[in-house]
């Protein structure tokens, strides 16, 4: 069994000799097969165990026996306290969501504190089996198809190579004890029902359905980077860039569908998108972290953040010496109040240098060609009620420098 794992390490993970592996520890029989193989293995370990308080004694009792099997194996410990149904309702998602995002937080804070590292979670065959009928029923991309990775972004997965019944098995031939999760018997989620009800049937009709739904996700996942290298080429022959996804490459889900993947948006919202040469411009859809717009001739992607506040540095020149966009020059002795900084409002308007008339800040940026998430991030420069700079694009005429003017005041917009 220990010759299996290092075989799959060696060949799908390949950890570095000084690296640490922190083994995520629950006292569950998967996590504690992998801390015994792990030790067995001889890598520099610590174990990291997450008490969510949620199952009451439980949650006490597999705090002691983990501590008591590191104390055995003479494995270092590190043990997080979290008030999940707290957190949960703070975040406003689901308590097993929480803990799930819990938990990875804190493995990311340990990783990020020692490097080479890496956070092993137990996942074995039976559950990327499970997760990939979980990606079928989601109307999962190709990715999804190819289930769990063996190592990504720094958490690797050794014992992807083991069925359940193999990790049992070895527990039995160490004589080593584990502890049970009664909520793995609680059909509270899906996965649940997929280990409980689903896969009992499928291997009724199939006993070997584990193994081959894991060499379905292997064979996706071998075929992944050949699908990227032609996923990148058609995004360069289409003009399609992290930013923006024109309306004339809408003839591919699987395109949009790419352009779209880790962004959290849902099957749903990208049937809306597909169809968007036929929506008004400056339709939105919206994730937890992203937006996508619907512009003139592209769908425009953008993080969900406030704009940073620009800061303005101010100085007397004696000239005009340099120009730019994140430059205005002003007649000095006009500015009779404290300049500010704030964002565009609704009716704001401003006479644009070289104009006479004042035109609206919202119509100025519309000739401009700006999209709605564009105007969103754009601030102006005023001085009392007026606007003397809208600032990047255009400063004010009526504060503009003339032969007459004494004083010029030098605006540099930093940020």
């Amino acid at each position: 069994m220990t010759d299996k794992v290092r075989t799959y390490i060696d060949k799908e993970i390949r950890i570095e000799a000084d690296a640490l592996v922190f083994i995520a520890l629950s006292g569950g029989a998967d996590s504690t097969a992998l801390l015994l193989i792990m030790c067995e293995l001889g890598y520099k370990l610590q174990a990291l165990h997450c008490n969510f308080h949620l199952r009451g004694d439980e949650s006490a009792r597999d705090q002691a026996f983990v501590e008591a099997l590191c104390r055995q194996l003479n494995v270092p410990l590190s043990v997080r306290h979290f008030q999940t149904k707290e957190e949960a309702k703070r975040r406003g998602i689901s308590i097993e969501m929480a803990a799930r995002d819990l938990r990875y937080e804190w493995f990311g804070e340990e990783m990020a504190k020692k490097k080479p590292s890496y956070v092993a979670i137990a996942h074995h065959r039976d559950d990327q089996a499970e997760t990939l009928l979980l990606n079928l029923l989601r109307g999962t991309g190709l990715r999804g198809l190819a289930g769990m990775q063996p190592k990504h972004e720094g958490f690797i997965r050794p014992l992807l190579c083991l069925t359940r019944e193999e990790i049992l098995d070895y527990l039995k031939s160490q004589n080593q004890s584990f502890v049970t999760d009664s909520t793995n018997a609680e059909l509270i989620c899906q996965r649940n029902r997929i280990r409980l009800d689903i896969m009992p049937l499928l291997r009724e009709i199939n006993p070997a359905v584990v193994e081959h739904l894991c060499l379905a996700s292997d064979n996706v996942r071998q075929s992944i980077p050949y699908y990227i290298k032609g996923i990148r080429a058609a995004f360069d022959e289409l003009g399609i860039t992290e930013e923006a996804f024109p309306l004339s490459a809408l003839t591919s889900q699987t395109l949009l569908h790419e352009w779209l993947s880790d962004k959290g948006f849902n099957g749903a919202q990208e049937k809306e998108m597909l169809c968007a040469s036929d929506s008004q411009t400056g339709k939105m859809w919206c994730s937890n972290a992203y937006t996508v717009l619907k512009d003139r001739d592209a769908l425009i992607l953008a993080m969900n953040a406030e704009p940073t506040m620009p800061e303005l540095h101010q100085e007397i020149v004696s000239r005009i010496d340099e120009t730019g966009s994140d430059i205005a020059y002003f007649d000095a002795d006009l500015i009779a109040k404290p300049i500010e900084v704030r964002r565009v409002r609704e009716g704001d308007f401003f006479v644009p240098f070289g104009m006479k008339g004042r035109k609206l800040v919202s119509d100025f940026l519309t000739d401009r060609k700006l999209n709605r998430l564009e105007k969103a991030g754009a601030f102006v420069a005023t001085c009392g009620d007026d606007i003397i700079w809208l600032i990047g694009y255009r400063s004010d005429n009526r504060y503009c420098v003339t032969d007459e003017t004494t004083r010029i005041l030098k605006l540099t917009c930093k940020g």
